[in-house]
């Protein structure tokens, strides 16, 4: 009987390595009759290079792949640049993989407004209704590494870029919509205790050992995601059988500076999945690969994965009304108090064409957000801003992969960023700071339009400054810092040279 059910959990893994989604719409397999994908905005940088003959890396003729060598039989030759070139190329291929979120996936698609939400933020790509904005999304898991299979029990991150109009912005969220710690000083501590132990690098992509389950134990604030990912949402039946949250609380910024507090959530529109235990082990054994295929397969077949974008909006002075602060990223915000507000859907539609160049270059952070979008005082917010630039410096070997294809916005850039590993750019102005003329961006509100307008050197924006609750009912302090650069201030003249900055001159 023992074996009976072995073998019948097996037909179950097998069932479930091959069959179509059992959420599927037959009326959605169909490639899109326009030929046009969200993936276009990069592929003016691929390279098809299947023709032609061989070359060096300097664009030397090759005319063999054999090594020089000393004599028919000899060594070979400490000349032979191609040989060398070749082997050094093939020694550098790989770069560090992530700390965590080491096995991913990823896609391209097309964020949708549903309207124009310009009275609640500035964002640009919830400026009108039906406004598109392409996007790159990768899903991965969190503890295990690159060849870790996809179907152990795990967080599962879930992180989103949307390609604004104005700039780049990374919701660089999980499946599940609240984390393990607070303070961000704890994050090294929490994943040495979630990797494998650093005897023997066992188990791998799992938590089944003593170090996990000792930080658990002292650190209350895990149980709650801990009950999340040892539920149904830990061995999702795919990813596009899962939901994505933001974790975080965020701001929206009006363009007359006025502030309210977001979260952020991703509805899968394929129905929520999960495996069970034994089929998700079983899964492992025939396919670890399991998750990764059925997105790509899936995209490919026609069969584009969506998902609602609802938000969560929270006036300023009920940030502390729910009996504990909504910048805690451990709590959850009950949908009863907050409910979601639908303002958009987004489509997956185009696979990545190199997985290294694209999904395993894609370079998120926290920190990349829009004139519209502000962080709030989430101490672990604040953490991850710092940790996934310095991270990302660590991949790439210095400053410059933001040059990369799949990291570009599809704006210009405009800064005097210099030099750096890997400078891709020749920037032509000399100046080695702003310019004589500031520029600044100003929504106009018929319009929605983007705007240039030059100050002169003897003005400036002043900035605006936020106020959040200390206490149910207190009165508002200002924060220590402004809020994000792109907020609508009134221009103010800078002091005379000489006069004093008293609080008629101080931005």
């Amino acid at each position: 009987m023992k074996y009976l059910n072995l073998l019948a959990v097996s037909l179950v893994g097998a069932g479930l390595a091959f069959a179509q989604c059992p959420f599927a719409d037959p009326s959605r397999l169909a490639p899109r009759a326009d030929g046009v994908t969200s993936r276009d905005h990069v592929a003016q940088y691929d390279v098809d290079d299947s023709q032609g003959y061989l070359t060096s890396d300097v664009g030397g003729p090759i005319a063999d792949q054999d090594s020089l060598k000393a004599g028919e039989r000899g060594p070979t030759l400490l000349e032979d640049f191609i040989f060398r070139q070749k082997i050094t190329r093939f020694d550098h291929e790989r770069v560090p993989e992530r700390a965590v979120h080491a096995r991913g996936a990823g896609a391209y698609g097309t964020f949708t407004s549903y309207g124009d939400y310009s009275n609640i933020t500035a964002a640009s790509f919830l400026g009108a209704k039906d406004k598109k904005t392409p996007t790159f999304v990768r899903f991965s898991t969190v503890a295990g590494s690159r060849g870790s299979a996809d179907t152990a029990r795990d967080v599962h991150g879930f992180a989103v870029r949307l390609f604004t109009d104005e700039g780049n912005f990374d919701i660089v969220g999980n499946n599940i919509p609240v984390f393990f710690i607070q303070d961000a000083i704890h994050f090294p501590d929490l994943i040495h205790a979630v990797k494998p132990r650093s005897d023997n690098e066992i188990p791998q992509a799992a938590t089944a050992h003593d170090s996990a389950w000792d930080f658990f134990s002292q650190q209350t604030s895990t149980l709650h995601t801990l009950f999340w990912a040892m539920a149904g949402n830990g061995i999702p039946r795919s990813f596009r059988h899962m939901d994505g949250f933001g974790v975080h609380a965020f701001r929206f910024v009006t363009n007359d500076g006025q502030t309210k507090l977001v979260k952020w959530h991703w509805k899968t529109k394929q129905g929520k999945a999960s495996l069970v235990w034994d089929e998700a082990q079983h899964v492992a054994g025939k396919n670890a690969d399991f998750h990764r295929q059925d997105l790509f397969d899936a995209i490919e077949s026609g069969n584009y994965p969506e998902w609602e974008l609802n938000i969560q909006v929270i006036e300023e002075d009920q940030a502390l009304s729910f009996g504990f602060d909504v910048m805690d990223p451990t709590k959850i915000i009950p949908e009863e108090l907050a409910p979601l507000r639908p303002v958009g859907v987004m489509r997956l539609d185009a696979n990545p064409v190199n997985y290294f160049a694209e999904t395993e270059q894609a370079m998120f952070q926290p920190g990349h957000i829009v004139r519209g979008v502000d962080f709030t005082e989430d101490p672990l917010l604040q953490g991850r801003i710092f940790s996934y630039l310095d991270t990302q410096i660590n991949r790439h070997g210095g400053p410059n992969f933001e040059q990369l294809p799949i990291n570009r916005p599809i704006g210009k850039v405009h800064n005097n960023n210099r030099d750096g590993a890997a400078q891709n750019m020749i920037p032509k102005n000399m100046a080695p700071c702003g310019s004589s003329a500031y520029l600044s961006y100003e929504k106009t509100a018929s319009s929605n339009a983007l705007i240039q307008t030059v100050q002169t050197p003897s003005t400036r924006a002043s900035p605006c400054r936020l106020t959040r609750p200390t206490a149910k009912g207190s009165s508002p302090r200002p924060t220590a810092r402004p809020t994000a650069r792109w907020c609508a201030a009134a221009v103010r003249p800078l002091p005379t040279t000489g006069a004093s900055r008293d609080s008629s001159t101080t931005p």
